[in-house]
């Protein structure tokens, strides 16, 4: 059992869902675990997506089925994704779109382990036109090379092109957190891997060890302020402080909050779902509702680079050729 320390606070935690999360160890191969005590309602039928559904009141209603998580230490064990939310929300709205204080207040890392963060990306929609990458930049205050969800053109099984975002993976097993030597690069109970730049000192060894080439080096010192000064956080670190690394935070802050992560609420083909491995549930910015484990199951789900075993928190749906055995480094940036 590994022990991670909250740099922030300065006390220990322990990891959620430690030893893996049971979905990225391969989707459709294994059978699901039993269900929570009462049965599952949905045993049998797969559920279709809910339109029209709204975001916010939906996202509210993540922590309906907490209840029926198993505590393992100090999260909840992962083998409890089969608890999902019973509720229907109606009515719509506009998400995301936060920045400056208001952001930075919502971005609390002291937030309980009554979710567990995940990202479904579905590749059969996505048109390469990087709104997802253009949203995360305006809210964090980033700079044209700073790509937290970078989309790259791929290559697929028949020399055709796709297109596929990648923000970062939020891995269960995160080798950029051992690489660390100061304990800058910490995981949350919510299962989120996140920077404390107050701690960074730029050895950049973090980066060379994510092989998924999700983390950046703060080189100069253009950095962009927000029009309204906050107190940067590991969850939100605006403005990014140079010589330091900065990545992808999930905007985990939007999420405890019931608003849709950044890029998720930008892209206007609904490609990117904000998921809960504790709910069993995702939504995106059309107000598609989704049980998570039912759509991954049913629509062949992978993680990118399942060989390194980072048990990834973010999952694709194929659908046209992709073949996600190519390397990003090797591909370009639409």
């Amino acid at each position: 059992m590994k022990w991670l320390i909250d740099p922030e606070s300065g006390s220990h935690a322990e990891p959620a869902g430690a030893g893996g999360c049971p979905l990225a160890a391969g989707i459709g191969t294994a059978p699901p675990p039993p269900p929570p005590s009462g049965g599952d309602p949905a045993a049998g039928t797969p559920e279709p997506a809910d339109k029209g559904v709204s975001r916010r009141r939906f996202l509210r209603l993540l922590g309906a089925g907490v209840g029926t998580a198993a505590v393992a230490g100090a999260g909840f064990e992962l083998l409890s994704y089969k608890a999902y939310a019973a509720s229907t929300a109606t009515s719509g709205m506009s998400g995301g779109s936060l920045s400056g204080r208001a952001a930075a207040t919502m971005a609390d890392t002291a937030d309980p382990a009554t979710h567990q963060w995940c990202m479904v990306i579905d590749l059969r929609y996505c048109d390469g036109c990087r709104s997802c990458t253009a949203a995360c930049q305006k809210a964090h205050a980033l700079t044209q090379e700073q790509t937290w969800i970078d989309v790259f053109t791929m290559t697929d099984s028949s020399g055709g092109t796709y297109h596929m975002p990648r923000p970062c993976m939020q891995c269960e097993n995160p080798p950029c957190l051992d690489v660390c030597p100061v304990h800058a690069t910490w995981r949350t109970d919510q299962g989120v891997v996140l920077v404390n730049q107050g701690r960074c000192i730029g050895c950049r060894m973090c980066m060379a060890a994510c092989p998924y080439q999700a983390r950046y080096f703060n080189w100069s010192s253009g950095v962009v302020y927000p029009t309204e000064p906050v107190q940067p956080t590991s969850a939100f670190p605006v403005p990014q402080r140079e010589g330091t690394v900065g990545k992808c935070t999930f905007c985990v802050g939007n999420l405890n909050n019931g608003l849709l992560s950044e890029c998720a609420a930008g892209c206007p083909m609904g490609v990117i779902y904000n998921g809960d491995l504790v709910t069993d549930v995702a939504v995106n910015s059309q107000g598609t509702t989704i049980k998570l484990s039912t759509f991954l199951r049913n629509n062949d789900a992978v993680t990118f680079k399942p060989q390194d075993n980072t048990h990834p928190r973010v999952w694709y749906i194929l659908g046209h050729g992709q073949n996600l055995d190519s390397d990003v480094t090797s591909a370009q940036a639409s």
